[in-house]
């Protein structure tokens, strides 16, 4: 949904063109570049539960092979700050000012991603594992990460049970207290990425570690970009795509190989929602605004080549077996007519071999229309119902949360759990909640929406009554 909220990391600007017009405003583009990009840098390299901080802070026990690699991680990070000071009043060609950047970030990316691999390939464990279909990686603790297969995620003996939270995966505490409220640990963690951030191994290993399927919204745009905007030109999906048939690349290759190469390096899988939610009108990735006005300069079919290009490079890579790709449009409900007819869905679906689960986006979510009557089956069985009919892909409730206004959050809750028991819906392999308060504006008022699902007693007692609901196939530990 629109409303969610992400990190606030900085993000690179490059909005100028090199016209007399715009020549004025030379030195300032610039200067937001370069700034974006020391921002980009810091907040990577510094981060305490970053992978390359863990992998840095190891050095004094590392080979020269290591050792060599922060120097030169250190080097780059020397060229950005010279660049800045030599460009803060610079009027000259920014046309090859921003080449030498963008260079210079990849060599980040790549020396971030040596690093974390070193830091994984030097510890070890002397104990035999038993046997298992988890596949096995070493943390840089040094204890065994074990994970199950693709197949097995994708195909899993009990039902997932994921919550968003404020910090999760990068931090568990709130996740954690929740649970302990529930009373039961859930088996799925969903957080955000933006295309401005490097893979990180750390989370998806912390989350593994506590036998969690990690899954992450993949969003090709900044992660600070704000909710409300579909304008950001520089992520538009014909430069992310670029013209393949005549050699020229997406503007992104280069950080999707490296992406891919990361999670590669990783050894351990995670689930990918990427660009979800694509039949609204509220992501720059969307292709019109259900009136026939194109979105941020993407065009019709653009979203499909988007996907199956990102989904190409990481076939390249050999990323593909430890990534399970989950295409999750919004349910249809309330968007514009043009957008709930099924063709126009079908146009969406970038093809069976390049998705692995389908899911959907569904709330109860203010303000509520005459015919709502606050069901599982007013909220998701229309969708579900388009879903069946464009594939038999297993289902995701990738994204979902009842507001507690107007006093319905404890029966929608219910009503969830009894579908989810029923033989027609065995295919839904679970569902990830979205766990909590936000204030927005909906109809032009600001109002705040409790999605957490302990926002009142008789919510919380809803939501623990349906996870033991016989037929609901949760199998989860106990908090």
């Amino acid at each position: 949904m629109s409303f969610l909220k992400r990190s606030n990391l900085s993000r690179p600007g490059t909005w100028w063109a090199l016209s007399s017009t715009r020549a004025r405003f030379t030195a300032a583009g610039a200067a937001v570049l370069v700034l974006g990009l020391v921002g980009t840098s810091v907040i990577v390299w510094n981060s305490p539960a970053n992978p390359v901080t863990q992998a840095a802070a190891s050095v004094t026990r590392a080979d020269l092979a290591t050792a060599k690699i922060v120097a030169e991680r250190n080097s780059l990070l020397s060229q950005v700050i010279a660049l800045q000071k030599q460009l803060s009043g610079s009027k000259g060609n920014l046309s090859a000012t921003k080449a030498q950047l963008a260079s210079i970030q990849q060599q980040l990316y790549s020396a971030q991603g040596a690093l974390d691999a070193a830091a994984a390939a030097k510890t070890t464990t002397a104990a035999k594992a038993k046997p298992t279909t988890r596949k096995p990686t070493s943390s840089a603790a040094g204890a065994v990460v074990t994970a199950p297969s693709k197949a097995e995620i994708i195909n899993p003996t009990s039902r997932y049970f994921g919550m968003y939270t404020e910090q999760a995966p990068f931090n568990f505490a709130s996740f954690d207290a929740t649970a302990k409220k529930i009373g039961s640990q859930p088996n799925a963690v969903g957080y955000f990425g933006g295309w401005d951030q490097s893979f990180r191994a750390d989370v998806v290993k912390a989350s593994w570690k506590r036998n969690t399927l990690p899954i992450l919204t993949w969003e090709s745009r900044p992660i600070g970009a704000a909710n409300d905007a579909v304008s950001e030109p520089d992520y538009s999906l014909p430069k992310i795509i670029g013209d393949p048939a005549a050699g020229v690349p997406g503007n992104f290759d280069a950080y999707l190989h490296q992406y891919a190469k990361d999670i590669v390096a990783s050894g351990l899988p995670l689930g990918i929602r990427l660009d979800h939610e694509m039949n609204g009108i509220w992501y720059p990735w969307s292709e019109d605004d259900g009136k026939g006005t194109a979105i941020n300069g993407n065009r019709p079919g653009d979203y499909v080549k988007m996907w199956q290009h990102v989904h190409d490079i990481f076939q390249e890579e050999r990323a593909n077996s430890l990534v399970a790709w989950i295409w999750a449009p919004n349910v249809i409900n309330n968007l514009p007519a043009t957008h709930k007819a099924p063709a126009y869905l079908d146009s969406l679906y970038p093809g069976s071999a390049y998705v692995d689960v389908v899911g959907l986006s569904g709330y109860l979510r203010p303000a509520y229309k005459p015919d709502n009557d606050f069901t599982f089956d007013y909220t998701f069985t229309p969708s579900l119902k388009e879903l069946r009919r464009i594939t038999d892909k297993p289902i995701l409730l990738a994204e979902i949360g009842a507001s507690e206004t107007g006093g319905h959050k404890a029966a929608w809750i219910t009503s969830l759990f009894k579908a989810l028991a029923k033989p027609e819906n065995q295919d839904i392999i679970g569902f990830s909640w979205f766990n909590l308060a936000v204030t927005s504006y909906t109809e032009g008022e600001l109002a705040t929406n409790d999605w957490r699902i302990d926002s009142r007693p008789d919510s919380l007692a809803a939501f623990t009554a349906g996870l033991a609901l016989p037929g609901g196939r949760f199998d989860l530990s106990p908090q």
